[in-house]
């Protein structure tokens, strides 16, 4: 079967730096920090204080009042989002077959908040008397269903469940819808709202959450003394096209998607491989995939979680794959501003690599200070950089050993 070209022709975006994409872009861009004191719950009690939430979102400035008390928040992140990147891609719906416009959204965790309030009801009263709208809140392929319900999207609609790597993997599992001629077009990424007393304990009894309390020596990806990751919220959304109809309709293009692979460490439940070499075989597949060589790379949009584990292997892996290419290569984490977003995180990671070959600015590593020598690449520390991107790398990595890679490239490389 032919291989098709596929581009991105819209973006949206709701995250702890902005409520679009090209605000957080821009927040971004200026190292903004979106980590600061949880205010979804009282943590005078918790150990882990801190997270990236989402501020100051009025959701009945973009959804129906009435509707939106039936969703939950990564639903309401997901549609939101989902609106910025429908418009932004100046779709003529009723001009196209909806049969061939297909959804892939993620969640790692899906509706905990409901989860968590209904089981309280359900202490309180009774079971019997949760909310008749419990069940499509809480589970995680709904935000992909409600997107495709409020826009007739016919073709297939699935949402990837594979932890940190599932925004990553719905994006790539799209790419290759369009590019093996399943669908025309493909609305994709993540959303998840964990930011939750359940939530935040989960992940502070496994001694994965960073404890400080001060936001700028929190999520401090690449850092010597980095201690665990910062907990975010939001959705990244974008709007894949096959290219010559793309060309056909006039639509704007952001860049390329050019490769994508996905395996598995097959190693232990949340701990990568300690030597990188899952994650090194799935960037050479995706390379291998794209057509591109590792010097060919500019950019890479690690996965960058402030794990001491997870920072390390990464690094690691990339020596492997690059050899001596990777000392060129420049190497930033978002999550250093934006907090892990779980199955979101590759979606929005996603948008950001988009824009940053689309504007040919590199993200950068905000709080870096302290070396490490396993660390020891270029990371872009604290101030973004203007920077021809011809060609770029998202990576993400997933509890259970999940592995993602996405390929992007600038058109006129």
């Amino acid at each position: 079967m032919e291989k098709r070209r596929v581009v991105i022709t819209g973006l949206g975006a709701v995250t702890p730096l902005g409520h679009t994409a090209q605000a957080s872009f821009a927040a971004a861009r200026q190292g903004a920090c979106g980590i600061g004191e949880i205010t979804a719950f009282d943590v005078s009690d918790n150990k882990a204080k801190l997270a990236a939430e989402v501020k100051n979102l009025r959701v009945e400035e973009h959804l129906d009042k009435k509707e939106a008390r039936k969703l939950d928040r990564f639903t309401q992140f997901a549609l939101i989002a989902a609106q910025e990147a429908m418009q932004d891609s100046g779709l003529q719906l009723e001009q196209e077959d909806r049969g061939r416009i297909g959804v892939s959204v993620s969640s790692g965790i899906g509706g905990l908040s409901a989860i968590e309030r209904e089981h309280s009801k359900g202490l309180d009263h009774s079971f019997d008397r949760v909310s008749p709208f419990f069940i499509p809140m809480s589970i995680g392929n709904m935000a992909a269903g409600h997107i495709a319900i409020t826009y007739g999207l016919q073709g297939m609609c699935t949402c990837p469940v594979t932890a940190c790597a599932g925004g990553t993997n719905a994006v790539g599992d799209s790419f290759r819808q369009v590019r093996d001629g399943y669908a025309d077009l493909m609305v994709c990424g993540g959303a998840e709202a964990s930011i939750t007393p359940l939530g935040i304990g989960g992940f502070t009894s496994m001694k994965a959450l960073c404890e400080s309390q001060d936001p700028n020596r929190a999520s401090i990806p690449f850092d010597k003394e980095r201690s665990g990751f910062v907990m975010g919220e939001g959705a990244g959304i974008l709007v894949l096209e096959e290219y010559e109809h793309a060309l056909k309709r006039g639509a704007k293009i952001y860049c390329e998607l050019l490769g994508y692979a996905s395996n598995c460490d097959a190693y232990h439940i949340t701990a990568p491989l300690p030597d990188g070499s899952g994650a090194a075989n799935c960037m050479r597949l995706a390379m291998a995939d794209a057509g591109v060589k590792p010097e060919e790379v500019v950019y890479l949009n690690a996965h960058g979680t402030s794990t001491q584990l997870n920072d390390k292997a990464e690094i690691g892996a990339v020596k492997q794959v690059f050899g001596p290419a990777a000392a060129k290569l420049q190497i930033s984490s978002t999550k250093s501003m934006v907090g892990h977003m779980l199955g979101a995180s590759g979606a929005v990671e996603a948008v950001f690599t988009a824009l940053t070959v689309h504007e040919g600015v590199i993200l950068p590593t905000i709080n870096y200070q302290v070396p490490d020598p396993d660390c020891d690449l270029d990371i872009v520390p604290n101030q973004a950089r203007e920077a021809a991107v011809a060609v770029a790398m998202s990576n993400s990595f997933g509890f259970g050993g999940h592995n993602a890679s996405l390929i992007f490239g600038n058109l006129n490389r």
